[in-house]
């Protein structure tokens, strides 16, 4: 079992809006250094904007964010992103842009990611991916 965890913005959503499907992740969250790309932190922005969050909620969302390390973007994750990009494609499973960010973020540090998508992540061979049925 590894102490870090890459999260992606799904499970941190379900865990910072309270939703039921956060339990399914708890046992694999607690107690482990949990890591986000800096992708997830700028799609959680975004949604801020598009549904209209108030000052309030977008202060409780930083506050959320404050419990991740925030991976960021640098040349060797660039690369990273690169081969996922293109092994999504040769197995034909194309990854979407943000999602390739997330599973670079993970194969960069060598630890699993987290997420209610795994299916979105098909692609990537090499990626170790918790991923939980609903019940």
């Amino acid at each position: 079992m590894t102490d870090r965890l890459v999260v992606d913005t799904d499970v941190v959503s379900f865990v910072f809006k309270g939703d039921t499907r956060a339990r399914l992740y708890e046992p694999h969250l607690s107690g482990r250094q949990l890591v986000v790309s800096f992708m997830t932190v700028a799609e959680l922005y975004r949604w801020s904007v598009e549904k209209n969050w108030g000052a309030k909620r977008v202060a409780s969302l930083e506050e959320h964010l404050r419990k991740f390390v925030v991976c960021p973007v640098d040349p060797n994750l660039c690369k990273i992103w690169g081969r996922v990009m293109a092994e999504g494609k040769k197995n034909g499973k194309i990854i979407a842009c943000a999602d390739a960010w997330i599973a670079a973020t993970a194969l960069a540090y060598g630890i699993p990611l987290v997420s209610h998508n795994g299916k979105h992540y098909s692609g990537v061979a090499s990626l170790s991916i918790i991923c939980e049925p609903e019940p």
